[in-house]
C-alpha cells in the first residue's frame, strides 16, 4: 500500500519552471513561481596588509632622495611636522605628452595624447590643497616613503654604496620657517640642497652614486602651477656612479590657508632605465587645486606680462 505525499508546494510535473499545489491526493489549479533562495551578503575582501592605509603626509624637513626609505633633512626652510593628510583618489586625469626626454623644460608640450576621459588615479594633498596626478610607471609614495608624494614602480641596486635606489620621486612640502616667500628666490635657493638630498649623500651617511661630479643648469622661469604663479629651476646632475639624473625645485603659493608657499622638489634617473625627465612636465601640468580638476597650468603656460 503506497501513500500519497502530504499537501503543498511541488514542481508542476507539467510545467517545471512552476510549482503546483498539492492537496494530498490530486493537483489542484494553484500555481506559483519558486521561492528563491536568500542571497547571501557579500564578502568584503581582507586588505593586504600594509595596503590601503590614509596616513597623512609629513610635511617636514627632508629632501628627495634616491635611496628607498633613507631620506635626509637638507632644508632648513621646510616646516609643517605632523599629519599633512594625504589620499589616493580617482579624478580625470590631465592631458599627456609623448615620452619626450628632452632636458628643457620650457617649450610647451606636443598635442596630447590619450584620452582625458579616462579616469586615472591622483594622490591628494590636504595640507596643501593640490593633487598630482599618478602618471603610467608613478605610484603613491607614501608606500616607500611617508613624505614622499610619488614614487617611480619598483627599486634597483645603487650603483655606488650598498642600498636600493629608486629612479624617481616627488616630495610636496610647505615653506613655514622662513620670511621669503618669493618663489624665484625660494626655489634657487633650494636646487642645491635638492641635488644633493638625492644624489649625494643619504641619512645614513651613504653615497648611493659615490657623490656628485657636477651639474648643469638646464632650466628655470615662471610657470603657472593650479592657476598660481610659481617658478622653477632643473638641473641636470652628473654622478660618479650610475647615469645621474634631473633634480627640479618648483615653488608656487598654496591655495589654501594663509597661502604660504609650496615646495616640490622632483627627482629622475638620466639614462635608458630611468623616467622619461618630460614625466616632470606633466606631473607640474596636472597638478590642480583640490575640488578644481578644471584650474591647470604647469611648463609652457602663460602667465601673461612679467
Amino acid at each position: 500500500m503506497s501513500s500519497s505525499p502530504p499537501p503543498g508546494w511541488y514542481r508542476d510535473p507539467s510545467y517545471p519552471l512552476t510549482e503546483r499545489w498539492w492537496d494530498g491526493s490530486a493537483w489542484t489549479d494553484h500555481r506559483r513561481q519558486p521561492e528563491q533562495p536568500p542571497v547571501p551578503p557579500p564578502v568584503r575582501p581582507r586588505p593586504a596588509q600594509g595596503l590601503g592605509r590614509t596616513k597623512a603626509v609629513a610635511l617636514a624637513a627632508a629632501g628627495a632622495v634616491l635611496v628607498a626609505g633613507a631620506v635626509t633633512g637638507g632644508v632648513l626652510v621646510l616646516g609643517g611636522d605632523g599629519d599633512g593628510g594625504r589620499t589616493t583618489r580617482t579624478a580625470p586625469s590631465a592631458p599627456s605628452s609623448g615620452d619626450d626626454r628632452s632636458p628643457s623644460p620650457a617649450a610647451p608640450s606636443s598635442s596630447p595624447s590619450g584620452t582625458s576621459g579616462d579616469d586615472a588615479s591622483v594622490v591628494v594633498d590636504d595640507l596643501n590643497g593640490i593633487t598630482f596626478p599618478v602618471l603610467d610607471g608613478w605610484t603613491d609614495g607614501q608606500d616607500a616613503d611617508e613624505d614622499a608624494v610619488l614614487v617611480t614602480d619598483g627599486t634597483y641596486d645603487c650603483p655606488g654604496d650598498d642600498g636600493l635606489c629608486r629612479s624617481g620621486w616627488v616630495y610636496s612640502r610647505t615653506v613655514t620657517q622662513s620670511d621669503e616667500t618669493s618663489p624665484k628666490a625660494l626655489a634657487e635657493n633650494d636646487i642645491e640642497d635638492a641635488a644633493n638630498d638625492a644624489y649625494d649623500r643619504d641619512d645614513l651617511d651613504r653615497r648611493p652614486y659615490n657623490g656628485i661630479t657636477g651639474h648643469e643648469v638646464v632650466g628655470s622661469g615662471s610657470v603657472a602651477v593650479a592657476g598660481r604663479a610659481g617658478y622653477f629651476v632643473r638641473w641636470r646632475v652628473t654622478t660618479d656612479a650610475g647615469p645621474g639624473g634631473y633634480v627640479q625645485s618648483l615653488v608656487f603659493p598654496s591655495g589654501v590657508g594663509s597661502e604660504a608657499p609650496v615646495l616640490v622638489r622632483f627627482a629622475v634617473d638620466a639614462g635608458d632605465d630611468g623616467p622619461p625627465v618630460g614625466d616632470i612636465d606633466r606631473i607640474v601640468r596636472g597638478i590642480r587645486t583640490l575640488g578644481d580638476e578644471e584650474t591647470g597650468g604647469g611648463v609652457g603656460s602663460s602667465l601673461g606680462p612679467r
